[in-house]
Order: C-alpha cells, then sequence, then structure tokens
C-alpha cells in the first residue's frame, strides 16, 4: 500500500478551515471569546498584527491539513477500515485525533493556565468542527 495525498485536497483543506476560524471567532463567539480572553473590545487590533497572525494562521492551516492527510492515509492500514464507509473513516480519524491529541491540551490549559471552561468550549468545540470538515474533505478527495 502506498500513501496518497492529494495537494489539492490539503489546499481546500487550508481555505475551509480558515473560514471555518472565521466564522467561529468573528460572528459566532467573537464577543464571549474575547472577552474569555481579557480583550478590550474598543480596541482596534494594529492592521500590521492582523496580517501577521493571518500569515502565521495560514501555514499553521497548511502545516495541519498536510499531517492530517497523512494522518487520514494512516487510518487505511488499520485492520477492518476497508469494511468501514467513507464517512465513518472520516469521523474516526477526526473523533480519535481530537480525543487523543487536542482535547488533552485544552483541559490542561484550563486547569494550568486557569482559563475558563467557556473558552474551553469555544476552543475545543473549534478544533473539532475544524477537525471534521477537514478530514471528510481529505477522504472523500483522496
Amino acid at each position: 500500500m502506498e500513501f496518497k495525498i492529494n495537494m489539492a485536497a490539503v489546499l481546500v483543506s487550508v481555505v475551509a478551515n480558515y473560514i471555518i476560524g472565521a466564522i467561529w471567532y468573528m460572528p459566532l463567539f467573537g464577543k464571549i471569546w474575547g472577552r474569555e480572553m481579557g480583550y478590550d473590545p474598543n480596541m482596534k487590533p494594529d492592521k500590521k498584527l492582523m496580517y501577521k497572525g493571518m500569515i502565521y494562521m495560514i501555514i499553521g492551516n497548511f502545516l495541519f491539513a498536510w499531517v492530517f492527510a497523512h494522518n487520514t492515509e494512516a487510518w487505511r492500514f488499520v485492520p477492518g477500515m476497508n469494511e468501514m464507509s467513507t464517512f465513518s473513516k472520516a469521523f474516526s480519524s477526526a473523533f480519535f485525533t481530537w480525543l487523543g491529541f487536542y482535547l488533552p491540551g485544552f483541559l490542561s490549559s484550563t486547569v494550568w493556565e486557569r482559563k475558563s471552561w467557556t473558552l474551553f468550549f469555544i476552543n475545543s468545540s473549534y478544533q473539532f468542527i475544524a477537525l471534521i470538515v477537514v478530514s471528510m474533505i481529505l477522504t472523500y478527495w483522496r
């Protein structure tokens, strides 16, 4: 068996993750997230800092999608996976990645960094949704 990484799917995943993040952290939960992070709602961010953040976010989204493409491919080697539907494969890859790699970090930061449980739910649910969407793109568009 060989690993097939569809770079077009990876790039579409980067764009999808960017859009999800923009919706999640602006109109849906932007005000609550900002309050929980301790940001002044009246302060406008520096444009230079915003552009720098967007560039780093796109780089991070690319690394996330590219590595996750390898992760979703690796699921093909798990015994019994060929009998599962494409949806089940994609969901399993996303859920177990979130459960084992993202959720523990969010739990730790909530306790050790004294972040709120509201922030925990906003951030961890965003990562879960992003993982599911990206996993679906990468799995269906293999």
